[in-house]
């Protein structure tokens, strides 16, 4: 590396600390029951960046009576809430439902480490 190089390196470093920035990652889970008598399709989506869980045209799927962790990796203090709706039927929804198109009350959480609640899917 050049002196130049490390300098404007040293710099860059220095720039981003006086900045405040600061990415940190961390885990948080899920816990999600579905009470539904049918099947649900859920997704979790980050309302700070354009990311979804589990992402890729992907979802995730709970039975009825089924309770499933879903743990993922988060940056910390992001906003994720959930979606979930019956399988074959997007007009039945909880959250923020598909596509993150709705509004909800409480059904946010903050990438803290840990886990949620266990959030109950009811008819």
């Amino acid at each position: 590396m050049t002196r130049i190089s490390a300098l404007r390196a040293a710099l860059s470093g220095a720039l981003l600390l006086a900045s405040g920035v600061s990415t940190f990652a961390a885990d948080v889970t899920f816990m999600m029951r579905n009470d539904h008598p049918n099947a649900v399709r859920l997704e979790l989506y980050s309302q700070d960046r354009d990311h979804v869980w589990p992402g890729g045209g992907k979802d995730y799927y709970l039975d009825d009576g089924e309770t499933k962790e879903f743990p993922l990796s988060c940056t910390q203090g992001e906003t994720i809430c959930y979606g979930a709706w019956v399988d074959g039927d997007e007009g039945t929804y909880w959250g923020v439902g598909p596509g993150d198109k709705e509004q909800c009350d409480d059904c946010c959480y903050t990438c803290t480490g840990g886990e949620t609640e266990e959030i109950n899917l009811v008819p």
